[in-house]
């Protein structure tokens, strides 16, 4: 009886270990296609690991290769995504396997993070629209604020992170003409007769709205009137040929159609644009100028759902780090963290006055009283 039944189980296992081992090639294969699909669709997947392919099979129902029923347990790896604007990819590219191997030696825990790239406003769309991001790290808190506003990052998301969450800083800076023939070394300069600018149009562009705020606060911050101000950004839209949707396209129009003798820039992004050898550059930096402040938060509706906020949480904070905050300098943000921000004075230029969208009110103020439908931009542009 015992043999009967021992010789039976035997010939159930071998139906059993065919259909099995078809089960695991299936589930690597949809795992792979996941991967494959998340590529396709603009994800920089980092850090992947043997284990980070056996954890996507393993999120879609498929049996794991070693055969054992699945455990929630602090080892099994963990994956989430980074949504961020475009310019910061060579920061990221640096940062993320710092953290990866940091985590993996705290924790003991593979972690896999999922970098999207584009420009902030679309990011912050397609966020909105349902890319389910873990960490959003966007070019304006008015962005993110967007987020808070749909319901998906909770109020008070400023003070979960160091800093009052800002990551990094930049200003606004003046790409010139090789030699800089016009001499515009500061805002006046702009006025000049035989001055063209070429800057982006604030209703599509973050940079463009840094652009504006810029404008107005160099003369409000500098003891000049209101009246005062709208009559100088007035007169500086007037020398505007072009209005290109967001900074890519002024460059372009600046760089490659020859046109304007100044573009206004964030001033990472020409550092960058030097190092990475893609155009010969000569630029000032205005020494009255905007704080060009960048957030970053834990996407608090995707976290919970997902399970995922310790580990989100930990990256968010990692990025106020000196580890991370180096990677930031080096491809041109200026860091906050007060040790980095000492180790690269020299290569930045000093700014005397630096004022912030805090003192315009903040973002909602700014939009209202600026950017909206029929508000002082449409004004400014309609009859300039």
């Amino acid at each position: 009886m015992r043999l009967s039944l021992l010789q039976s189980l035997q010939a159930l296992r071998s139906q059993l270990d065919p259909l099995n081992s078809k089960a695991q090639r299936l589930g690597r294969r949809t795992a792979l296609r996941s991967i494959a699909l998340a590529v396709a669709s603009g994800l920089s997947v980092l850090a992947l690991s043997p284990t980070s392919t056996n954890a996507a099979s393993a999120r879609l129902g498929n049996p794991s290769p070693q055969n054992q029923p699945l455990q929630i347990s602090q080892n099994k790896p963990v994956e989430i995504t980074l949504v961020t604007y475009a310019v910061t990819r060579a920061a990221y590219d640096k940062i993320i396997p710092l953290f990866v191997e940091k985590w993996k030696r705290e924790q003991g825990q593979e972690v896999v993070i999922n970098a999207s790239y584009g420009g902030s406003g679309s990011q912050t769309r397609a966020v909105l629209d349902g890319l389910e991001a873990d960490v959003v790290a966007l070019a304006l808190a008015a962005d993110t604020k967007r987020l808070e506003k749909g319901g998906l990052i909770n109020p008070g998301w400023e003070s979960e992170a160091p800093n009052n969450a800002i990551v990094t800083r930049s200003v606004i800076a003046f790409v010139t003409r090789q030699g800089n023939p016009k001499a515009v070394r500061n805002w006046p300069d702009l006025l000049k007769p035989e001055v063209n600018i070429i800057t982006a149009n604030p209703k599509t562009s973050g940079v463009a709205r840094w652009n504006f705020l810029g404008l107005w606060g160099s003369v409000t911050h500098t003891g000049g009137s209101e009246e005062q101000a709208l009559d100088y950004v007035r007169q500086v839209y007037r020398k505007v040929p072009v209005l290109p949707k967001d900074a890519r396209e002024s460059s372009d129009v600046f760089f490659r159609a020859n046109q304007g003798d100044v573009l206004l820039n964030y001033e990472n992004e020409v550092i960058l644009a030097g190092l990475q050898g893609q155009q010969s550059l000569f630029y000032v930096v205005p020494q009255t100028n905007i704080s060009i402040d960048t957030p970053v938060a834990v996407v608090d509706k995707i976290v919970d759902r997902r399970g995922t906020r310790a580990v989100s949480e930990a990256f968010v904070k990692f990025l106020f780090t000196p580890e991370a905050q180096r990677e930031f300098a080096k491809v041109g943000f200026r860091p906050v963290e007060p040790g980095v921000v000492r180790e690269f004075e020299n290569k930045f230029p000093k700014v005397n006055k630096l004022y912030t969208v805090n003192d315009f009110g903040g973002w909602d103020a700014v939009n209202k009283k600026f950017f909206d439908e029929g508000a002082i931009f449409d004004q400014i542009y309609t009859n300039r």
